[in-house]
């Protein structure tokens, strides 16, 4: 459930600012504090397009087969169902502005597996544990956003 206090969420080592997710813009715009190391498990949604715009670090983007390092000042896209991941790979916080069209998937996700944060964090938190991935694998189902785990 989307939390209305707050623009702020905490997943996996990452802390995600929305700066836009009105449906009715069309896209969501979130700003990510990704830890070193952090950064989602390859996944696939057809229903949105992403993309990415490097503020600070350096990421390693997984797109398809294809291996990328992004620093400040790259744009990554990341074609709409194709599978994907990143990684902060530097050893200090690193900052991306994700852009998802529509958004629809990435908000529900968002919001509803991440830990709401007050409005206006900045600081990475400390990590409360492993996180709960058969949480995390049926809300993305439920949203329309498929992670490409080992199934065990």
């Amino acid at each position: 459930m989307t939390d209305p206090q707050t623009d702020t969420y905490f997943l996996a080592g990452i802390l995600l600012r929305f700066l836009v997710r009105d449906p009715a813009a069309g896209y969501c715009l979130v700003e990510g504090l990704v830890a070193p190391g952090a950064g989602p498990p390859p996944n696939r949604h057809p229903g949105d397009d992403e993309a990415f715009y490097v503020l600070d670090g350096t990421f390693e983007f997984g797109i398809g087969g294809e291996t990328r390092v992004a620093t400040a000042g790259d744009f990554v896209r990341i074609p709409r169902g194709e599978v994907h991941t990143f990684r902060n790979v530097g050893p200090a916080p690193a900052r991306t502005l994700i852009l998802n069209a529509p958004g629809t998937a990435h908000v529900g996700f968002f919001s509803q597996a991440g830990q709401p944060m007050p409005p206006g964090t900045s600081d990475l938190p400390s990590p409360s544990g492993p996180p709960d991935v058969a949480r995390l694998l049926e809300i993305g189902r439920r949203n329309g956003i498929e992670f490409l785990v080992p199934q065990h």
